[in-house]
């Protein structure tokens, strides 16, 4: 559905975001409001949505979503999502077949995005996007996705 460059295309999706969710004060609203915006905007992606860090476990447990049912608890450090969420770091997976340790959900999932979410040093989760199709990602999307998360986490 994006129609100009990317970059003018998250910048436009990060307004909306905003516009969307900045008079609400529920934190599990604007994550699922950010969730279904996400999968309407973005293309060629078969899964989306957050994982809550929990620090009593250690793990990150399922938060809202769009897409197929999903694993429910992802150790800190494990997989794609706990590697990303322990380093903060955001990781591109062109082919999780080829990740040591990827915990696969959805066998469509091909590639994947994991956006780390910290505020103020604090621990949130993750912003997770799996695609059925090889090398969906790119750097613009990295930038976008992390322009995202950074809209999202002031209302979250």
């Amino acid at each position: 559905m994006f129609t100009e460059t990317k970059i003018k295309d998250y910048t436009q999706l990060n307004q909306m975001l905003k516009g969307l969710i900045e008079d609400e004060t529920d934190r599990i609203a604007n994550l699922s409001n950010a969730s279904s915006l996400l999968n309407v905007f973005l293309e060629d992606i078969n899964w989306v949505g957050f994982y809550l860090y929990e620090e009593e476990t250690d793990e990150l447990v399922l938060g809202p979503f769009q897409g197929l049912p999903a694993c429910v608890r992802i150790q800190n450090g494990k997989g794609v999502c706990g590697l990303a969420f322990r380093g903060n770091d955001i990781f591109i997976v062109d082919d999780v077949t080829q990740f040591p340790g990827h915990i696969a959900c959805d066998a469509n999932s091909r590639s994947e995005i994991v956006v780390p979410i910290y505020r103020d040093g604090t621990p949130i989760g993750v912003l997770d996007i799996d695609s059925p199709i090889f090398d969906r990602f790119t750097e613009e999307d990295r930038k976008g996705l992390s322009d995202f998360v950074e809209v999202l986490k002031q209302y979250i």
